[in-house]
């Protein structure tokens, strides 16, 4: 059999999407960060979420998983847990002024790791890599 001409596509993006993970992860720990918390702390800012449950929707993490991040992030003061009145088996997520505070710190980080990635492509290149990125997400979504 010959050798592809390329690597695997899937391979390729999978290599750069951890490589790219693991910088993005080192970046936010510098702000004293995760990606975890930055996806859980970007979720409560952006969508007014109210419940474990839409938060681990939107965050596209498992309950228990979640759970695990809540409690160190409620342990570290960034977010409060309490049930909800009206159903008492869910439990509503709020941000802290500490969550706030830690939201403002990764935010920076984050914009400048974007940033970081933008360096040396043009606003053309970009859209283009977009327009790939959906056609994969696309191609595996069927």
């Amino acid at each position: 059999m010959p050798r592809p001409a390329h690597p695997p596509l899937g391979l390729h993006l999978a290599r750069t999407a951890r490589s790219v993970a693991r910088t993005f992860d080192d970046a936010l720990a510098e702000v004293g960060g995760s990606m975890p918390a930055w996806l859980i702390l970007i979720s409560l800012k952006s969508h007014q979420l109210g419940n474990q449950r839409e938060l681990a929707d939107a965050v596209g993490i498992r309950g228990a998983t979640l759970t695990h991040h809540l409690n160190a992030m409620e342990a570290d003061g960034l977010v409060t847990r309490r049930r909800d009145p009206a159903n008492r088996r869910v439990h509503l997520v709020e941000l802290t002024e500490s969550g706030e505070s830690a939201f403002d710190a990764m935010r920076g980080a984050a914009m400048a790791f974007d940033q970081r990635l933008h360096r040396g492509l043009s606003e053309e290149e970009i859209a283009v890599f977009e327009r790939v990125l959906d056609k994969l997400q696309g191609n595996v979504s069927d």
